[in-house]
């Protein structure tokens, strides 16, 4: 029995070890929290400040957006207009469906087919912004963030992108100068986590969207590529929610979006919402497989020991149950084992 629960043990942890090394990253983002690359609001000067004249600038000044053609909704256009409007001196791209295609098949070829091939259109959305980005270099804005004031402190940052909660980082602002090595990697990962787990909430979030930018990043900084803060160096900055949007002097103010939704993301912001819950639910479910495994377990190997004790009980009677009367010339039953 000790050598069964010595291999039932092994066994189990083995199986939690794999689990563990499946998720690692994943289990890391909780405790991450991005304070050591911090853009601090101490390091960007108040709008309109003379200071930012004098700050390097490293990112080129585009602007780039996405959406399915140039007709953009009503919802979004103050906030695109205001991005507009506030940097009459930067280029403005929009990337419209045709438009992303075209440049992936010219420029990325290889990955055309992997860009066909998404499920979901915000897929094609969220890769196209990397590219764009790792391609030109820039700064990416999501249509539902407007610009609360100018963008010129955040060009001095060869690479940049945002704070979200809970964890990790998000995709719906970032900027980058042309070819930073760490959106180079991103875009060479899209094709690797290019994967379905029938959910298209997960689906998106983990193979183009923030959870799969938020792993990348990870990764990427335990290369040990993320050092250097001129135009030669690897360091990605990030700008914390305070300067993104909750203040009247952070730089994006948020309006209605996250439009591709559907109700497997709501399921999905329930979870969250009672993660204490389902955590409690989840340890209890565990405890009783774990419970019944064992069971399944003690009774595999008393069924083994019964078979061996009755394979070797037989033996021994055949062997013990007749014995030699010499002066006849002949066996006769001596004594019978019950087994």
């Amino acid at each position: 029995m000790r050598r069964g629960l010595a291999i039932f043990l092994l066994i189990n942890a083995l199986i939690v070890a794999w689990l563990v090394r499946s998720v690692y990253t994943l289990l890391t983002l909780l405790v991450e929290d991005g304070s050591a690359d911090a853009i601090h609001s101490a390091e960007i000067p108040a709008p309109n400040s003379p200071m930012i004249d004098n700050m390097s600038q490293y990112i080129p000044k585009i602007i780039h957006q996405t959406y399915v053609n140039e007709s953009v909704p009503e919802v979004w256009r103050e906030a695109q207009r205001s991005c507009i409007d506030l940097h009459e001196d930067y280029e403005y791209k929009m990337w419209t469906d045709a438009k992303s295609r075209e440049f992936v098949a010219t420029e990325y070829p290889s990955f055309l087919n992997t860009f066909d091939n998404y499920s979901q259109p915000i897929q094609r959305a969220d890769a196209i912004r990397y590219f764009v980005l790792a391609h030109f270099g820039g700064i990416y804005i999501d249509l539902d963030d407007g610009c609360n004031r100018r963008l010129d402190p955040l060009l001095s940052y060869p690479a940049w992108v945002r704070r979200t909660a809970p964890t990790g980082i998000s995709n719906d602002a970032m900027g980058a100068i042309p070819q930073h090595p760490f959106f180079l990697k991103v875009i060479k990962s899209l094709r690797h986590y290019d994967k379905n787990w029938h959910l298209p909430y997960i689906t998106v979030m983990y193979s183009t969207g923030p959870l799969f930018l938020s792993v990348i990043w990870k990764e990427y900084m335990s290369s040990g590529h993320n050092i250097g803060d001129g135009p030669a160096g690897g360091r990605v900055r990030i700008l914390m929610m305070d300067d993104y949007n909750r203040f009247p002097w952070s730089f994006f103010s948020h309006h209605k979006g996250s439009s591709w939704h559907g109700k497997d993301a709501r399921l999905i912001f329930w979870m969250g919402s009672h993660w204490m819950m389902l955590t409690a639910m989840g340890f209890l479910i565990a405890g009783i497989i774990g419970l019944g495994a064992w069971w399944i377990w003690g009774r595999v190997l008393l069924l083994g020991q019964r078979k061996s004790r009755r394979k070797d009980g037989g033996v021994w009677e055949r062997a013990v149950a007749w014995s030699w009367r010499g002066g006849k010339g002949s066996y006769e039953l001596a004594e019978r084992h019950e087994v």
